[in-house]
């Protein structure tokens, strides 16, 4: 069977999730959901044809989600491409996170800013799931700005809320000048893995290198979010910044640090690796009392 073989093939290229993987994209070329593959008709010769150059691509590393377009992300189907990063599971629980934040603020609604948005991700997830919110997504690199307005419109036209796509670089330290002290939720998925960090071949040779790398020690880029995450807040606002598993106690020193901070918790995705941490905005910009600890949470 085809989708047996192409499963055998790409465990040999070392691809996890094989048989996933497989029927994936025998669904797409058989344009059927993936739960009605059993009851679909088999491929004719010129789908087998398209499967088998997918599969081969596949093997070679290319991301799954460059293959059929599309990748899922909470109830979300985004475009992705060449020139922007690959949403990730892990990030849902960030984008959860702060929806749940947004959900607990009186009208007429939150604002909402999601920086370093890429494809929109986390931006266009809040405005489907909170239609009160107010959403402003940043983004410098020209290449995932064309994915973020694709599909920030794509979500308009089906009826979500539109969002408001801003063209910055979040390390600017006029960063939405506009919005100092007023928004309610600030969540960054920025550039964070360490540069000397050896990453997949998806990664390495498909995501935006300026999307992955955070510097030296990864924190080139949360460094001044956090400041800038700081004055954009209003008191009790609160940020949530996505992270390397080996940052699970840098970023949280980092939000201490900064003195402005309270409530600095760190939480787990769902492997329990550290994934994303949080904090509330103080109103009188001192350290706590306690010393400035971390806890660290649940996500």
């Amino acid at each position: 069977m085809a989708v047996a073989r192409a499963a055998r093939a790409l465990a040999d290229a070392g691809v996890e999730a094989t048989r996933a993987e497989a029927e994936l994209l025998a669904a797409y070329v058989l344009e059927v959901p993936r739960g009605r593959l059993a009851l679909a008709d088999g491929f004719d010769p010129d789908q087998l044809a398209a499967f088998d150059a997918l599969v081969a691509r596949r093997v070679a590393r290319e991301p799954l989600q460059h293959l059929t377009g599309s990748a899922a992300f909470r109830h979300l189907e985004l475009a992705v491409g060449p020139g922007v990063f690959v949403p990730r599971p892990e990030t849902e629980l960030l984008a959860g996170w702060g929806i749940e934040r947004a959900r607990q603020v009186g009208p007429p609604g939150p604002v909402v800013v999601d920086l370093c948005s890429g494809s929109g991700a986390i931006a266009l997830a809040v405005a489907q799931e909170l239609p009160t919110a107010r959403v402003v997504a940043v983004e410098r690199s020209p290449a995932a700005l064309r994915w973020l307005r694709r599909n920030a419109a794509d979500r308009a036209a089906a009826g979500d809320r539109p969002v408001e796509v801003v063209e910055a670089d979040v390390t600017a330290p006029n960063l939405l000048a506009e919005l100092v002290g007023r928004v309610d939720v600030l969540l960054c998925n920025p550039p964070y893995v360490p540069a000397d960090t050896v990453v997949p071949p998806e990664v390495a040779g498909h995501d935006p290198a300026e999307a992955v790398f955070g510097g030296v020690d990864g924190l080139a880029v949360i460094r001044p979010v956090i400041a800038r995450a700081a004055a954009l807040l209003r008191p009790g606002g609160v940020l949530g910044v996505e992270h390397d598993d080996t940052h699970g106690a840098d970023v949280p020193a980092l939000l201490v640090a900064d003195g402005r901070f309270a409530d600095v918790a760190d939480h787990p995705d769902l492997t329990g690796r550290a994934r994303f941490a949080t904090a509330s905005r103080r109103s009188d910009g001192r350290r706590p009392d306690s010393g400035g600890a971390w806890q660290t949470g649940s996500s």
